[in-house]
């Protein structure tokens, strides 16, 4: 039994306050262990650095709370490597707010490097995706992914051997991707049902697609719109398909430049886009792809395209697939 003198002890306690940190992690073979027990204790405002050195992870890592910064030393000096992942298809995966993520890479996880879900103010800033062993059907999907976000920067990064894209950004509204490099994906950057993106200062090239904006029927956000690209190279995105048989994406032509699929209200200006072998820009509606539709709200046709003071060059001259002879024709 406790004194009254015991009661009063205990309620004179003043409860533990969750303080903000920043804290340093270096390779090593507890890093696994130690980052991931620090991503679940995060609190917001914390700051975790990671020194230079390449990390060797086994399985994917998550973050849920808001306001947390993850950076490294530049993402050729600080790599995350999933080469031997055996647990989690995933680099990280995330889904607080107000996220920053800057000057680290993540290579050779087994399906999609990193993914933001829902979060509100994401920042991806000098960030490299890459699977090291070259364009491949089993690279992972994505590279950087923000999926149902709002407010996302992405810039400054590299995405590299992403079998479907990579650089992803999916229903989410407010967006800018900018000066930014994509290589030997799929997609090089890929804007799908989404509103309100600008797209610019990119290198796009060695894709078998270059810049794609799609809008695609069955998702919660329906009908993508307002999406600018400009001032982007768009170059010799002539690689063979390498996505999986029916993905979306397995449908793009090598040697496509720029596609708009469905999405309305695109303006496409400024970008020297060129030597892409079977198109250089072209507009579609969903139906030319001959797949089911069964969304009543969604609309398969790109009204509203604007496309003005481009440099274009070459391109078109061997076409790649059923999309590309069609688009001969």
């Amino acid at each position: 039994m406790l004194s009254a003198a015991d009661v009063t002890g205990a309620e004179k306690k003043q409860p533990l306050k969750l303080e903000a940190s920043t804290y340093t992690f270096s390779p090593g073979p507890d890093f696994q262990f130690e980052f991931q027990s620090r991503l679940i204790q995060a609190v917001p405002g914390d700051v975790l650095i990671l020194k230079a050195g390449h990390y060797e992870l086994q399985s994917g890592l998550n973050l849920v709370t808001d306001n947390v910064t993850i950076r490294g030393q530049g993402h050729e000096k600080t790599v995350l490597s999933f080469k031997n992942q055996t647990d989690g298809s995933f680099g990280l995966l995330a889904s607080g707010d107000n996220l920053v993520l800057e000057n680290f890479a993540v290579e050779d996880t087994s399906h999609n490097a990193i993914k933001v879900l829902g979060a509100e103010n994401v920042t991806f800033r000098g960030v490299r995706t890459e699977w090291t062993d070259g364009p491949k059907t089993t690279n992972g999907a994505y590279g950087l992914y923000p999926v149902q976000c709002k407010n996302v920067l992405i810039e400054n990064c590299v995405a590299i051997g992403a079998a479907d894209a990579g650089i992803y950004v999916g229903q989410s509204t407010d967006v800018i991707v900018r000066n930014s490099r994509a290589e030997a994906n799929v997609a090089g950057i890929e804007i799908e049902n989404t509103v309100n993106a600008d797209v610019y200062g990119n290198v796009v090239t060695g894709n078998t697609g270059g810049l794609l904006v799609f809008d695609l029927p069955g998702l919660p956000l329906k009908n993508g719109r307002h999406v600018r690209l400009f001032q982007n190279r768009i170059f010799k995105n002539n690689l063979a398909n390498f996505a999986p048989e029916g993905n979306m994406v397995a449908s793009v032509p090598a040697g496509t430049g720029i596609l708009v699929m469905a999405t309305d209200e695109v303006e496409i200006f400024e970008n020297l886009i060129r030597d892409n072998r079977s198109f250089n820009v072209s507009v579609v509606s969903f139906l030319i792809f001959g797949k089911k539709m069964k969304d009543p709200d969604y609309d398969p046709y790109p009204e509203g395209i604007f496309i003005h003071d481009n440099q274009i060059q070459g391109g078109g001259q061997d076409p790649d697939g059923e999309l590309g002879l069609l688009l001969k024709s």
